[in-house]
């Protein structure tokens, strides 16, 4: 088996600092955490290209670029219960980040195990947020996933208020649409 521990080391020095993540948490636990053990066998020289590589039937993980910047947006803290659609590569850095993290990977992504969560993260693009993920968090819990609707996607950061849903955009992204979450086709003339 190969060692990548250079090319994790250079996946942080050259896609991911010098995109404006900050936080040293995910630099060190990017620089740790053996990306390619996420992605098919046959594939792990594809793991730390600056690219979303598909893991199974319509699922990614995003670019390391991408992947930092989100979760650099939802602004993870230790201690907290999070979720994690579809987004193995995610999950293991939360949980370096001392995160309690569920991983749901199942073939219904919107029947959730549980809720009440601090945050929820996805790895991949959705044209719009399923409700479901969105009932799923706990007071002020926070939801960072891609949206895209055409060929350039927003990361966003929604956050379940008392008196409703607020949100912010974080960057421009585009990685592939999650199978089953593409847009709804419009009639027109």
């Amino acid at each position: 088996m190969a060692d990548f521990s250079a090319a994790r080391l250079n996946m942080v020095e050259s896609q991911v600092r010098p995109s404006d993540v900050t936080d040293i948490r995910i630099h060190d636990a990017m620089r740790t955490i053996p990306r390619e053990t996420f992605v098919p066998q046959g594939k792990a020289h594809l793991a730390y290209a600056d690219a979303s590589v598909e893991y199974a039937p319509g699922r990614f993980l995003l670019n390391p670029r991408a992947v930092a910047k989100l979760l650099q947006l939802a602004e993870p803290v230790q201690g907290e219960r999070a979720l994690a659609i579809s987004a193995p590569y995610a999950a293991a850095v939360l949980q370096y980040c001392g995160v309690a993290v569920t991983a749901h990977d199942g073939q219904d992504l919107c029947a959730l195990p549980g809720k009440d969560y601090d945050l929820i993260v996805v790895e991949g693009a959705v044209a719009r947020v399923p409700p479901q993920w969105l009932e799923a968090l706990a007071p002020e819990g926070r939801l960072a996933v891609i949206e895209r609707h055409g060929p350039m996607g927003r990361a966003c950061l929604f956050i379940k208020h008392a008196d409703g849903i607020g949100h912010r955009i974080g960057f421009d992204a585009a990685p592939p649409v999650l199978a089953g979450f593409e847009a709804e086709p419009v009639f027109t003339f």
